[in-house]
């Protein structure tokens, strides 16, 4: 078995008379990529937060290779907080030259490494310019690359694309999973559950402070039916005992859940009931699709 770099056991946080995380356990091996998912409240960075050290857990342990973390080896680690935390009024370049220094690199191979970073995100031509005339996007590119400088064994990665076009959202994943190619063991926190289903290894859905699901991708989408059925009609869909409604748009295009049965036997069921099916497609149920069942639609956003 791989080593194992983050261990959580009996996490429990409480804030007042608020418990907020209760009796939270889970692993994090070396290597892999590792979905932390929820809405927001559900805990997820109170998590992490104690993982750092920020916060003091209320009970259970949390340790990051076999020991609470400790800021002397804040070198191994890389964390992208949600909340981005630069120095607004400083340049690109010297802003990067200082945080490559907090993490034991020289100031020459920290310029060499920013200068080629920033040509890689398309800032090259922002070196010398003061992060607070750079848009929001671009002030994330910065901040993505001073997270990953030193080449950090593991990244912990909060909303990484989170406001990011279609374009430079892909940028940014080809640069993280090129950063787990090299080996590092990667906690994302996504609310872009493509992002999860493309990348992530395994995933931990938590909810009001307890885990609802936690294993491989194909495990917990198995736990929650695995197989679902895409299908159009033209016509009303009937009530049958053969499968659940996970969705409708209400405008013919519908999420069915076999229930006991092969997919063969609902559209045949479908087109002896009369009903126009225009095309039927079965395939794995989407994380999606999952997480939308467990937090509801208003959270799917956040």
């Amino acid at each position: 078995m791989s080593e194992t770099v983050v261990c959580v056991e009996d996490f429990r946080m409480r804030f007042g008379d608020l418990d907020v995380i209760k009796g939270l356990s889970f692993d994090v091996y070396q290597g892999e990529t590792f979905g932390l998912l929820g809405s927001n409240g559900s805990g997820k960075t109170t998590t992490i937060r104690a993982l750092l050290g920020i916060y003091q857990p209320s009970g259970g342990t949390l340790s990051v290779y076999g020991k609470p973390f400790e800021p002397g080896v804040s070198g191994a680690l890389g964390y992208l907080p949600e909340e981005r935390g630069l120095y607004k009024k400083e340049k690109v370049i010297d802003t990067m030259i200082y945080f490559g220094q907090l993490k034991g690199m020289t100031s020459a191979k920290a310029r060499s490494w920013s200068l080629d970073y920033l040509k890689r995100v398309e800032l090259d031509g922002k070196a010398n310019t003061r992060l607070d005339k750079l848009s929001g996007g671009q002030q994330q590119k910065v901040q993505l690359g001073v997270t990953i400088m030193n080449d950090p064994r593991l990244l912990i990665l909060d909303e990484p694309t989170k406001g990011f076009d279609p374009v430079n959202r892909r940028l940014l994943m080809d640069i993280i999973a090129e950063r787990h190619q090299a080996g590092a063991t990667i906690i994302m926190i996504t609310h872009q559950m493509d992002e999860v289903e493309r990348i992530c290894d395994r995933i931990l859905l938590l909810k009001d402070g307890v885990a609802r699901a936690y294993g491989k991708v194909t495990d917990v989408q198995d736990e929650f039916g695995g197989t679902t059925i895409k299908v159009r009609i033209g016509s009303q869909l009937p009530q049958s005992p053969s499968y659940r409604v996970i969705s409708d748009d209400g405008a013919g295009n519908i999420e069915l859940q076999p229930l006991g049965v092969q997919p063969d036997e609902i559209i045949a069921e479908l087109v002896q009931a009369g009903v126009r099916v225009q095309s039927f497609l079965p395939s794995r149920r989407s994380l999606d699709s999952i997480f939308v069942e467990v937090y509801g639609e208003a959270a799917q956003g956040e």
